[in-house]
């Protein structure tokens, strides 16, 4: 696959078979057609107008963990994570209320990842070779797939900066004082259809530069081993399909963003 076919990936969607989802006016996220009918069961926490659902409920927090609860038990929402993920307005970013994990996909909310790329470079400083993990078995999503270093998503009341940095020592063992040089990248948007609704995720990448004699050791048992690869040996691995599709976006941002792809993944890359 070719770096322009994983960039087009990411955003792969069919707006026709969803419609706008609204808090309090601001528009969150969107649900998919074929789950409104289900959504009339819920007529004082739920309204469905001409244009979009509307959540409706006074106390909407505890209204939204019933309705999800019941959402998962119907088969509509998968791989529960008893996790607090915000809900942001998609007009001004704001926080209207929070949600499970598992239901921001059901309901189309915007979600934000935080991915760490960690290499070791050569003596000019130029990157050499990146630390990929493979993801356990066990894990709700993508199991025994490629990762980067370090990834995760952002729960509630913790920016991305903070959660690659604890997600860091739980996946990696690294200690906050080994990740001072952490340096912000870019941030990349997912956003497309999936098995379980809408995939709409705001990915902030970083990159850290790592001692060539370092050695991960996962503390949180959510990986099941590293290995630390010649850079464009990682790249073909994410152009191969063996990453999940968020680590292959930010292995192949940090390659383009380092001069190794060519010119025209690289435009493909500037999406």
């Amino acid at each position: 696959m070719s770096a322009a076919a994983i960039f087009a990936a990411a955003s792969r969607r069919d707006p026709a078979l969803r419609v706008p989802l609204f808090c309090r006016g601001h528009p969150v996220g969107s649900v998919a057609r074929a789950h409104l009918p289900v959504l009339e069961s819920w007529p004082r926490a739920i309204a469905l107008r001409d244009d979009g659902v509307h959540w409706i409920a006074a106390d909407l927090e505890a209204a939204l963990v019933g309705i999800d609860a019941a959402l998962r038990d119907l088969g509509h929402i998968h791989g529960w994570r008893d996790e607090w993920f915000a809900v942001h307005s998609l007009v001004d970013g704001s926080r209207a209320v929070r949600i499970e994990r598992a239901a921001a996909r059901f309901w189309g909310t915007l979600t934000l990842g935080a991915h760490c790329n960690g290499f070791v470079a050569d003596g000019s400083g130029r990157p050499v070779r990146l630390w990929i993990a493979r993801r356990a078995m066990s894990k709700a999503t993508d199991p025994g797939r490629l990762d980067n270093l370090i990834g995760g998503g952002v729960p509630d009341g913790q920016t991305p900066h903070e959660t690659v940095v604890r997600e860091g020592l739980e996946e990696a063992g690294l200690r906050p004082s080994q990740m001072r040089g952490l340096k912000s990248a870019r941030v990349l948007r997912l956003h497309r259809d999936i098995p379980e609704g809408l995939q709409l995720e705001d990915l902030h990448s970083f990159d850290l530069e790592l001692p060539s004699d370092w050695q991960p050791q996962n503390q949180d048992g959510e990986v099941a081993g590293f290995d630390c690869l010649p850079l464009d040996d990682a790249v073909q691995l994410a152009l191969g399909g063996a990453m999940t599709l968020d680590a292959a976006l930010v292995t192949l941002d940090f390659a383009a963003r380092h001069g190794r792809l060519g010119p025209i993944e690289t435009a493909a890359h500037n999406f």
